[in-house]
């Protein structure tokens, strides 16, 4: 693939963006996050270098995913949120009620320079998040590499901290019951393969400690009050960050992608296009990336990454080797009955 120089790039974005705003006007745009040290990471990337080649102001505004909102505006045809950050499943059923643009891509960038889950019909995908297990290392001196250790309290001693939900335990727990990664959408499907993954959490279930917001698994890690935890990558990056000695254990993640998605009405249609198509481009992507422990979705920012901060992200070669695509159909299909299953097994 041809490498262009980045001053280059730099000065061709510049002039389209420059061009665009001219012909538009000059305009605010409203671009919704999640606010934290995602939000700072994607002033820092996306929005203030958007601005200073754009001409444009990017206001920020955080909100915690509700997607009613944007189906109020959407309804009352006022809509005053121009981009907004969604999660995977929100993107599906926003996208089948009518509330979000469907993507022209050949205005956004070309798929093949694309992960392939990021293009999508109303979305396109801005970075990968993982669900993963981390431990503390002062506590544990010998390193546990798979979540059979995460299941072995004889050799590893002590709490687990878990999500409390169905979603990511029913899979972990079928891979520390020896399924592949590759497979377990596959087993999770038949009654048995539930039946399987419930019977596994069994064995865990007097050493697990719930957990409910994503802050709480590094406080456990680092009050000793558990010895792993599953845990958000994100959340065990900025606990690293404050040098905390938590480390991560990729084998058998589950990844996902968090996407850009324009709610249907609003009038700066043409310019969030723009600022969706610059924060995929790869030199953004590689500024977001060394922000934020979430990988990019530009082939080519993961490729010029260096090492280090490759090290840390949940799709960078090594570290998705052995990792799940969280399968939202399966979850869309069977979410209720085993989250329904989940909340009476952990009641009891």
């Amino acid at each position: 693939m041809m490498k262009f120089g980045k001053s280059r790039c730099a000065l061709a974005v510049g002039v389209a963006l420059a061009l665009g705003a001219a012909q538009a006007g000059a305009a605010e745009l409203t671009v919704v996050n999640f606010g934290g040290a995602n939000g700072d990471a994607q002033k820092a990337a996306f929005n203030q270098p958007f601005e200073t080649q754009s001409g444009n102001k990017v206001t920020a505004v955080e909100y915690n995913g509700e997607q009613a909102k944007v189906k109020a505006m959407v309804e009352a045809k006022h809509v005053n949120w121009d981009v907004v950050e969604v999660e995977s499943g929100d993107l599906g059923r926003g996208c089948d009620e009518g509330l979000y643009e469907k993507l022209d891509w050949s205005k956004i960038a070309k798929k093949g320079e694309l992960i392939p889950e990021a293009p999508q019909t109303c979305g396109a995908g801005i970075f990968v998040w993982s669900t993963v297990f981390a431990y503390n290392a002062d506590k544990l001196k010998t390193a546990p590499t798979s979540w059979a250790d995460f299941w072995n309290v004889s050799k590893f001693p002590g709490k687990r901290g878990m999500r409390k939900g169905a979603r990511y335990n029913l899979e972990f727990a079928l891979m520390a019951d020896g399924v592949a990664p590759k497979d377990v959408y596959k087993v999770l499907a038949t009654k048995e393969g539930q039946d399987r993954a419930f019977k596994k959490l069994d064995e865990l279930k007097p050493n697990i400690q719930w957990w409910e917001a994503g802050a709480q698994p590094p406080q456990f890690l680092v009050a000793g009050d558990v010895v792993m935890s599953t845990a958000y990558n994100g959340r065990i990056d900025a606990a690293q960050k404050e040098g905390k000695n938590l480390k991560v254990v990729w084998n058998g993640s589950i990844y996902d992608l968090d996407y850009w998605a324009i709610p249907k009405g609003t009038p700066n249609k043409d310019l969030a296009v723009k600022y969706i198509a610059y924060s995929l481009s790869s030199q953004p992507q590689q500024d977001y990336a060394k922000h934020i422990a979430y990988g990019p979705v530009n082939v080519a920012a993961i490729k010029s990454l260096d090492a280090k901060t490759l090290s840390n992200l949940p799709n960078s070669p090594a570290n998705g080797k052995n990792a799940v695509l969280q399968d939202l159909t399966f979850w869309n299909d069977h979410g209720d009955e085993l989250e329904q299953r989940f909340a009476s097994w952990a009641a009891k």
